[in-house]
């Protein structure tokens, strides 16, 4: 692990409890966004979900209530901590770990694997790494759940502010996500938000 992502999970560590904050308010998000793109995308036939960057656990929760075998990484471990520490994701697998190494699975370990807000933060290259990663222990779909093109000020000054490849991330999203997957289908879940669906390429 580098010494800039040793410092970002640190500063992960250190913001965790103001995440934590938001732990419900997440959950309702997620909730209202799987309701709304189940007419396009159809959770039934998929079993076990990896949650990659899951920070508190909110979406895992989300998807563990909705009868999934989940687990979730995160390389902040206090992140981690307070996933754990929630009653209602006792179900719930978590492991300390960075999709920028080696994961700690077989290959085609889980149907489904989900980035949420996680991959406009990381450079170009570590956005290849990670996708290479996931489509590795994914057997079925990878989804990205991320910011599209639409931007806001408010946005603009914040991810200027956290130092991460947002800029280049949103002019390129599409076209380099289409290079690291046989195939993308790209679901807008909000005004400045989108689902980049992909199929690993090993398939």
């Amino acid at each position: 692990m580098g010494d800039k992502e040793i410092k970002k999970n640190r500063l992960f560590d250190r913001i965790a409890p103001i995440y934590g904050l938001f732990y419900y308010y997440q959950k309702r998000h997620y909730n209202a966004v799987l309701d709304e793109v189940q007419n396009e995308l159809d959770f039934s036939t998929y079993k076990s979900i990896i949650d990659v960057g899951c920070g508190t656990g909110a979406l895992c929760s989300v998807f563990n209530q909705r009868g999934f075998e989940v687990t979730g990484i995160d390389p902040a471990q206090k992140m981690l901590n307070i996933a754990m520490n929630k009653q209602e994701n006792k179900e719930v697998e978590f492991i300390y770990a960075s999709a920028l190494e080696r994961l700690p699975f077989e290959d085609n370990s889980f149907d489904v694997s989900v980035a949420s807000y996680v991959v406009h933060g990381l450079k170009g290259y570590e956005r290849k790494i990670i996708y290479a990663e996931m489509s590795r222990i994914t057997k079925q779909l990878v989804i990205i759940y991320d910011y599209n093109e639409t931007r806001s000020v408010l946005t603009n000054i914040i991810e200027w502010l956290e130092g991460g490849d947002y800029f280049n991330f949103i002019r390129k999203a599409k076209s380099e996500i289409k290079e690291s997957f046989r195939d993308i289908h790209v679901i807008d879940v909000g005004l400045r938000a989108a689902w980049y669906v992909c199929v690993p390429e090993t398939h």
